[in-house]
This record gives structure tokens, sequence and C-alpha cells, in this order.
């Protein structure tokens, strides 16, 4: 008969394979260019099905011509369409910002809510986004990141067996405690971008393969179409 571990140990196994994969990926960061906390709220709604490769693309010139909340609001979506229309969904993408700009001057007085129930009153803006810019501009987010790689990564490694984003969030915020929330994802989208990919993982490359157990059947796991903003 198989030993069913605690909960407890499940957490103890769960933060050992996390500290080991922060060590892999110490550089682990958010990779939206950004110098504010309105550039990174702008930039994070922008990647919506979207890279970030194409995002840092676009932004130069965007923020450019509109760096604050202030100068967007007073834009029209037409104006603001060339700057980023190399990018997935740029038409309402276009609507979603000049909006969110404006929200921002008529409720927050052009400065980015630092609580998740505001942000995700805005255009554009969801629990991915919202906690994005929480834990990268304020270092306090509400929960975890969850994208493709996370999801996919947290599947793979056993962590959760639920499929949604928003029950993955949860259970990874039981599994993990707060103070590596932000890390966490960043971490893991590392690790996704670089070594366990959805379509061609990387078992023989990966520093926790040892105690993954999906290692060598990973592509079997966690693949799931779409993606969450």
């Amino acid at each position: 008969m198989t030993k069913r571990i605690t909960a407890k140990e499940a957490k103890n196994a769960a933060f050992e394979t996390l500290q080991r994969l922060f060590a892999i990926h110490p550089d682990a960061h958010c990779e939206l260019e950004h110098k504010s906390p309105f550039e990174l709220l702008v930039a994070t709604v922008l990647s919506a099905q979207t890279t970030d490769v194409a995002v840092n693309k676009a932004t130069p010139a965007l923020f450019a011509k509109y760096p604050t909340a202030e100068a967007l609001a007073k834009a029209t979506p037409l104006e603001v369409e060339p700057l980023i229309s190399t990018i997935g969904m740029y038409r309402q993408k276009s609507k979603n910002i000049v909006k969110l700009a404006d929200l921002l001057i008529k409720r927050h007085k052009g400065q980015v809510p630092k609580s998740l129930d505001k942000l995700v009153e805005l255009p554009g803006v969801g629990r991915k986004t919202a906690n994005v810019v929480l834990g990268v501009a304020f270092g306090a987010p509400e929960g975890v990141v969850v994208d493709t790689h996370v999801m996919r990564i947290s599947q793979r490694l056993g962590w959760t067996k639920e499929a949604e984003a928003t029950t993955i969030e949860l259970a990874l915020c039981k599994l993990l405690p707060r103070e590596v929330w932000d890390r966490t994802s960043h971490t893991l989208i590392f690790h996704g971008r670089r070594i366990c990919g959805a379509v061609k993982p990387q078992c023989d490359r990966c520093g926790v393969s040892d105690v993954c157990p999906s290692a060598g059947r990973a592509v079997e796991v966690g693949r799931k179409p779409g993606r969450t903003r």
C-alpha cells in the first residue's frame, strides 16, 4: 500500500523543491519593462494573450508619448492603436488602457491602487494582472500569479490537481507561505520559459527532475489551451 503523506509533509516537500528552483533561477523577475507602477499596469494589461517580448517592443513608443495616466486619459483609442498595433487584440486593448487611465484619474488621483479589489475594477485587469502589479510594484501580492507556465509546472510537480487558474491559485496560496508568493510566480515562469516548456519539456536538464512525479512524461501533464489574464 502506498503511504499517504500528510498536508504538512506535502507543504515541506513543495517548499524544499521551491528552494531548489530559487537557486536554479536566482535572477527570476518580471520581464515586462517598466519604470513606474503605471507603466507596469499598462504593460501587464497589454500582455494578455501576447508575449512579454512583443509588449516590450511596443511600450517604449507608447510610454514616450503617454508617460502618465493623465496623458493617456486625454488620448483616444484611435490615437493609441498605431502604437500597439503589433500586439494581439490591440484595438480592444487600446480602449482598455485609455479607459483605465481615465478611471485612475477619476477614482485614484492618477495613482495605481494598492488593493486587488480596486485594481480588478479597472478595464482589462483580472486577478493575474492585479497580483503582478501588487507583487512587483508594491511587494504585496494578494495571491500567486497563475499564468500558463505556473499552471503547467505546479501540476507537473504534483502541487495541485486543479485545472483552472483561480483554483490553482487558491491551492498554491494554501501550500506556500505568503512571503514567497511573488518570487514563486517569477521563478516558475522562468523555469517554464527556459526548461519546462509545454511542448518540449527538458527533463534531462531540469534541476528538480529527481523529485518531479512527471519527469520523463511531463509533456502529458499540464497542457491546457488558452491563457489567463
